[in-house]
């Protein structure tokens, strides 16, 4: 296997990284020598499992450092930023930053016998799952980490578009979110930064089976899958390290689909 990262002293940091596209993600970038950082947000009953998949990251004998804390809040995100400066005062840089949040309401617009949504509810959602991403590269390109050639990517869905129940507000979340993306592309591309959105099909994930009916989701992206097969974890994570590679640095401000053709019908 070719390690084009190794040596390099670059790094991906990842915004929920502990499970998911996240978690795959940070396994394939080490893999081929990225060091890597992780945000994530966990309970101690989940330590030990997440732990077990860490010490994987590690054997690929790369640095690597987790961060177990609130993403959201501005003086955890300065905590960090500042640790990263000290970890990286060596010359290193943040060649990727993963956007790989998913911490939103799934709630209907209109139940008779369930909790419907508040403007709250949207307010969190695309706090968390979108403006997050901007609060992150500010805080990152303010610091001055990312490396000459850096690569910024988030992750949206098929809901972008689509109407789902109980997806509207995660739904104008990824909207938002593929907004600032572009808005990134197009505004720190003088600075060296590239940033696309990765539209992942319906993928088996701890964040998919919170959807209300996530059980018909997956049985009908089965039935119109080219392929009849769900959309894996390594198969985003796979696009994510093409995206990092010198030869996508002309890919900007683009939604790049990673489903197989599902969407195609």
């Amino acid at each position: 296997m070719v390690k084009e990262f190794k040596n390099k002293n670059e790094w991906a940091l990842i915004l929920g990284g502990s499970s998911g596209l996240g978690l795959a993600t940070a396994k394939k970038l080490a893999k081929h020598g990225m060091n890597i950082c992780i945000v994530h947000r966990n309970s101690r009953a989940q330590e030990t499992k997440i732990n077990l998949e860490f010490d994987k990251i590690k054997g690929e004998g790369v640095q690597f450092k987790a961060f177990n804390t609130d993403a959201f809040k501005a003086e955890k995100r300065a905590e960090i930023i500042s640790d990263l400066q000290l970890i990286l005062e060596d010359g290193g840089s943040i060649k990727t930053l993963v956007h790989s949040v998913a911490k939103g309401n799934l709630k209907p617009m209109f139940s008779i016998d369930t909790p419907i949504l508040k403007t709250d509810d949207f307010k969190l959602t695309i706090n968390a799952m979108a403006i997050s991403l901007y609060d992150w590269t500010l805080a990152v390109f303010e610091a001055q980490l990312f490396a000459k050639d850096s690569r910024i990517i988030s992750f949206t869905s098929e809901g972008n578009t689509k109407a789902w129940r109980n997806y509207a507000a995660v739904s104008a979340a990824k909207v938002a979110l593929e907004a600032i993306t572009r808005n990134i592309a197009l505004e720190f591309a003088p600075f060296g930064v590239r940033a696309n959105c990765i539209q992942a099909g319906v993928t088996d994930t701890t964040s998919l089976r919170l959807i209300p009916g996530h059980e018909k989701i997956m049985a009908y992206s089965l039935k119109r899958n080219p392929f009849k097969r769900l959309t894996l974890a390594e198969d985003v994570a796979n696009a994510v390290y093409l995206l990092c590679k010198d030869e996508a640095s002309w890919i900007n401000g683009t939604i790049l689909k990673v489903d197989g053709g599902e969407s195609l019908s």
